[in-house]
């Protein structure tokens, strides 16, 4: 006989669940029509993707509730050591907040979702930007001007070419300088300032006369009033207003015809380096070459290789690439020229060594520049990778280093043909550079065909990738609203949680120190699947909170510093930290805080650490002590557990070291000499 008391039966919290969604796809079975068969679609839906088993499977996204006056077209996003992210849209890709000079940066802290607006002291639009080995994110380039189609053109223009035959001195030449042919009598007006150098004297050793080589500077110049009667159809040499004396005759002007052709982007010489801490922006040496569209790329010495982009006339930089020391906020060339369409993919891998992915972002001729391969900028030398799948869809493509990160192994996602063409592809390629002969092979596809893809290396040594539309800018409705998740140990992607926002161009993402992702951005060309209506720029951020912290009952595991926090260390150097949960952890990563645009995050990096664990809870590791794989600057610290469940991270500063290689320049201007 049965004792016990009676209990009234209580169904376990799974069954519940299992019995209120029956309920609920009945109550959809029975409604009548497609309108009401939508609705209860959605609400289906979002019951579902609210599920604890759904986000532990999937992970689940949100959106920020962002106050509107701190609404803005992010174009570029960098997490910064304080733990904030800096937005920044400067123009916004609007030509109407350029006429105005409106240019907006943003910060956001993720923890407290607080907003201020930055004063931004000028176009940062389709810059570059990287970390800095003081935890300053240096911005350099933007936009000196819009493109204009070739119907929208009022005035004529084009290239003046300034001259100056005087050996004793440089000349300014001011925007506004007006330039009046000798022939046409037809005038054009100077659009930004430039110099134009002295001219070189050279003295013959055999006859003591000096020769005099005219120097060579230009300028993006216009007809001072609208009308097709002001534009040119051959060459002629113009007059310089504001000059008087000698210099009248030193220097001129000569432009071949004045035209009403398409007017591209034109890029800024500007540089400025962020303050996280003061929070503002401040002025460093110009770069020598105007860019709008660079990829810039931190060497193993701290300094920047920057390289691509439009120049100050709407032109690919022809490669003329140059390196930023941080310690000097000078600019200067490599002694050789080596071509990339912009925003090109580029990682370092060592030795002076540059990994080139194929992928870009949008200008360069398609037959120039576009061969990935690894580029050594010490010699110059390129030597070309082989295998790579749909190589005429690599622009808008997306390249991740594989985590963990001394595996140099690398994907290429997705991408499409060059310029507005309808390709697209659903590949990845994977290269394994420590092969003696590197070659691309295909991997597992992507969910769909797409462009713009934004790919976010996790802790737990997995790579999200959300997003991309099938066709140019989101054209005919074809923004994708997926997400996976990749396994390089399996190499398998497992679906994501669908996210809330279609994003495009002008998109990307982050990881965030607590572990959870933000996205970004999206300018879609169109907002309807005919192409007649305009799109409009999405400024909605959303947060991905990934599976691993979904897990019913589970909590990220304890993480905290052993003495002094926020540790400055070289390389090779140990370090400890102290867990309750040091029992369950399994590995430790070191992980690089992400700067990215335009499908671009060149220096995302997760590295491995060795761990030795005590007694008392401490775990033991060191810095790795290659300068290639651990660059100089601000990293996080992330505990992963047996479950795969990240701690939140701690930073630590990484100094640059003694030893480390660096490349010469034309002055010889390293931040680290040993010899010296």
């Amino acid at each position: 006989m049965n004792n016990r008391p009676n209990r009234r039966y209580r169904p376990s919290k799974r069954a519940q669940r299992i019995t209120i969604g029956t309920v609920v796809v009945l109550a959809i079975a029975g409604f009548n029509g497609p309108a009401l068969y939508g609705f209860a679609s959605e609400k289906y839906h979002n019951y579902k993707i609210n599920q604890p088993e759904y986000k532990a499977d999937k992970g689940h996204w949100q959106y920020v509730d962002v106050p509107e006056k701190y609404k803005i077209n992010t174009i570029h996003a960098a997490l910064l050591n304080t733990g904030k992210v800096l937005l920044v849209a400067g123009s916004g890709n609007n030509a109407k907040n350029f006429d105005a000079k409106s240019f907006r940066t943003v910060l956001w802290d993720p923890v407290k979702n607080s907003f201020k607006n930055i004063p931004t002291p000028n176009d940062l639009f389709c810059s570059g930007h990287n970390q800095l080995p003081d935890g300053k994110l240096l911005v350099a380039g933007g936009t000196q001007r819009y493109e204009t189609l070739k119907g929208d053109v009022k005035k004529a223009g084009g290239l003046m070419f300034l001259y100056n035959e005087s050996p004793d001195k440089a000349k300014t030449i001011k925007k506004g300088t007006r330039f009046t042919g000798r022939e046409n009598g037809k005038t054009f007006v100077a659009q930004n300032n430039t110099i134009i150098p002295r001219a070189k004297k050279k003295i013959d050793p055999a006859t003591g006369k000096a020769k005099v080589t005219a120097s060579l500077a230009r300028v993006y110049s216009e007809a001072e009033k609208k009308g097709r009667k002001y534009s040119t159809g051959s060459q002629d040499q113009y007059r310089v207003s504001g000059l008087k004396g000698a210099e009248k005759k030193n220097i001129y002007g000569i432009a071949q015809k004045m035209s009403f052709d398409k007017k591209d982007f034109q890029g800024i010489k500007d540089s400025y380096e962020f303050d996280p801490v003061a929070e503002r922006y401040v002025t460093v040496d110009p770069m020598h070459e105007a860019r709008w569209y660079p990829t810039q790329v931190t060497l193993q010495d701290g300094r920047v290789l920057t390289v691509s982009g439009l120049d100050d006339i709407g032109q690919v930089v022809p490669g003329k690439n140059e390196i930023y020391n941080p310690q000097t906020k000078k600019w200067n060339y490599l002694p050789k020229t080596r071509f990339f369409p912009t925003y090109p993919g580029l990682h370092l891998i060592g030795e002076n060594r540059i990994f080139y992915s194929g992928t870009t972002a949008g200008y360069g001729p398609d037959n120039k520049g576009r061969v990935p391969g690894i580029w050594n900028i010490e010699s110059n030398k390129f030597t070309k990778i082989p295998g790579m799948g749909d190589p005429d869809t690599l622009e808008t493509s997306m390249s991740v280093p594989l985590p963990p990160t001394q595996s140099r192994k690398y994907m290429v996602q997705g991408g499409g043909g060059v310029g507005e063409s309808p390709k697209s592809s659903d590949k990845t390629r994977i290269v394994d550079l420590k092969e003696g002969s590197p070659r691309f092979h295909d991997g597992p596809k992507l969910y769909e065909k797409v462009r713009y893809p934004s790919s976010v290396i996790l802790p737990d040594d997995t790579v999200l990738t959300t997003n991309g539309s099938g066709q140019y800018r989101g054209k005919s409705d074809s923004n994708v609203l997926k997400a996976a998740i990749y396994d390089p140990k399996k190499n398998a992607y497992k679906e994501a949680a669908e996210p809330l926002v279609g994003r495009n161009y002008h998109s990307g993402g982050l990881l965030l120190p607590d572990g959870r992702v933000m996205t970004f951005g999206s300018d879609s060309l169109y907002s309807d699947k005919a192409n007649t209506k305009p799109g409009k720029f999405d400024q909605r951020i959303e947060i991905y909170t990934p599976p691993y912290l979904n897990k019913e009952g589970k909590k990220q595991p304890d993480l905290q510093d052993v003495g002094k926090s926020r540790k400055t260390l070289s390389l090779g150097d140990k370090v400890s930290f102290k867990s309750k949960d040091a029992k369950k952890v399994e590995k430790l990563r070191l992980v690089r805080p992400g700067s990215f645009t335009h499908v671009t995050n060149v220096e995302q990096s997760s590295v491995a650490l060795k761990m030795k664990k005590g007694a008392d809870g401490t775990m033991s590791t060191a810095i790795p002590d290659d300068p290639s794989l651990v660059t100089p600057g601000w990293w996080m610290v992330y505990a992963i557990d047996k479950d795969g469940i990240p701690s939140k991270a701690k930073w630590l500063k990484v100094n640059v070291d003694a030893n480390a290689q660096h490349t010469t320049t034309t002055t010889g201007d390293p931040i680290v000499n040993p010899k010296n």
